[in-house]
């Protein structure tokens, strides 16, 4: 996408917001007998994040911050999908050996977006 626009202050506060809902969500996951990823996904900052997300995306268009909210609304559902496979793994009991892990893996990829992605925004560029 042509990232030739700047993007407004107002709008690069918003998208810190959108990380900083996040990554609440994840570390109450780490900090609680909740997975990060459950937490991710379920936890109410995630959900305002996710709908923010979809909302302000067109007004980053033509932005580096365009990326940004693509970037996690696609952390959001590859997530969601994983986890599904995981809790269907789980309920077939043999699956547990490969559901659990599972669910840890994908908690450690979206902590592993969520800093890729804040760490690009800090910079003023596009994730990757």
């Amino acid at each position: 996408m042509d990232t030739s626009r700047p993007p407004s202050h107002s709008l690069i506060k918003i998208t810190y917001l959108v990380y900083a809902l996040h990554m609440f969500s994840a570390l109450n996951g780490l900090l609680s007998p909740a997975f990060i990823v459950t937490a991710f996904l379920t936890g109410w900052p995630s959900i305002i994040a996710l709908v923010m997300s979809y909302i302000w995306r067109t007004d980053a268009s033509y932005t580096y911050l365009h990326s940004h909210f693509n970037w996690l609304i696609r952390t959001f559902w590859y997530a969601f999908i994983w986890i599904a496979i995981a809790w269907l793994l789980i309920i077939t009991l043999v699956g547990i050996v490969i559901g659990v892990p599972l669910m840890l893996i994908t908690g450690l990829w979206v902590v592993y977006r969520l800093c890729k992605g804040f760490l690009a925004l800090n910079n003023q560029r596009a994730v990757d």
